[in-house]
């Protein structure tokens, strides 16, 4: 149990030091193409917008419609 509880802290410090600031000289690194969380940003768009016109009862994006997509 002891070892358990000393393996929890060091996983938490260690994400602790994953928490850092970006210097202004490095966003640049982290603005490139294929640092991005999608790779086609308006198919993610597209995609998006047919999910909450189609389940628009149950969405939680502003702005939904029925469901034949046309809003």
């Amino acid at each position: 149990m002891k070892l358990l509880g000393r393996i929890v802290v060091l996983l938490a410090a260690l994400q602790l030091l994953a928490c850092t600031q970006v210097q202004p000289w490095e966003r640049g690194h982290l603005a490139r193409p294929e640092m991005a969380l999608t790779t086609d940003p308006m198919a993610n768009t597209l995609r998006s917008h047919i999910h909450h016109s189609k389940e628009a009862s149950s969405s939680v994006a502003s702005g939904s419609g029925g469901g034949c997509g046309c809003n």
